[in-house]
């Protein structure tokens, strides 16, 4: 099921979907020239707009909707809640550099933040990531791994579990709620807190959003943000995804 469904939503979303436009431009093109041109056309031009620095910043503009939490509120964490989530990222593989699987650069770039508030605040921290395949480390281990050797912070709760945004709500409620707690910051990428606040707090948690990674963020582009480059195309697909993904909670779990 978790490969059939990562099979539609890779088809659906850059740059799936626009080869699959010029192989339909391509098989049109003799019976319905017209119609092939118009495939291409919009094809090309939607993959050129995607890979735009200025449309990617738009794009995550209406996403990012939670402001950073500045470095002058880390220590008063404590205050407002009872501990810190970090939700998994993804994971690179097995590389000949490491002695063990590698996070994401964005599970890092989340592991780093929440190491900075747990020692700022001395809030207790929960990784929430599962298993993608059998036989792998959760990907709550490989986080914890990191955590520990790279920022000298000791997660006290690991969720191994987890395959969605969704289950990273419910089976972290499971964990925290047996320990009485209900207000949490929850460490995620910008563009991925609305969904994951919308999520933890249908099972009832008070939180403080504590994003990072925006891609919103002033920037200085060459020729005003009108280069496509592959860096923007890749940023543009995980704010399409992140829509689909908004759009297909508030149906799936009302």
């Amino acid at each position: 099921m978790m490969e059939l469904r990562l099979l539609l939503k890779q088809s659906i979303l850059p740059p799936s979907i626009f080869y699959g436009l010029l192989i339909l431009a391509f098989i049109l093109r003799k019976r319905w020239p017209r119609t092939a041109v118009a495939v291409f056309s919009v094809s090309i031009v939607a993959l050129i707009s995607l890979s735009m620095p200025i449309s990617t910043h738009y794009l995550a503009q209406k996403i990012e909707t939670e402001a950073a939490i500045s470095p002058q509120q880390w220590q008063s964490l404590a205050q407002h809640a009872e501990a810190i989530v970090i939700l998994g990222g993804g994971r690179e593989g097995l590389d000949p550099a490491w002695a063990e699987e590698p996070v994401s650069y964005m599970a890092m770039e989340r592991i780093r933040y929440g190491a900075r508030l747990a020692k700022a605040s001395g809030l207790p921290v929960l990784l929430s990531g599962g298993v993608p395949y059998e036989g792998a480390l959760s990907e709550a281990a490989l986080m914890a791994s990191s955590l520990e050797k790279d920022f000298a912070v000791r997660p006290k709760w690991l969720e191994e579990e987890s395959r969605t945004t969704w289950e990273n709500a419910t089976l972290s409620h499971k964990i925290l709620a047996a320990e009485g707690i209900s207000r949490i910051v929850l460490v995620t990428n910008a563009w991925h807190i609305p969904r994951s606040k919308w999520s933890f707090e249908r099972q009832g948690f008070h939180i403080i959003a504590a994003p990072v990674g925006f891609f919103s963020a002033p920037k200085h582009w060459p020729l005003g943000g009108l280069l496509p480059n592959s860096r923007s195309l890749w940023q543009s697909t995980l704010l399409l995804h992140e829509l689909l993904g908004q759009l297909s909670y508030k149906h799936l779990y009302k």
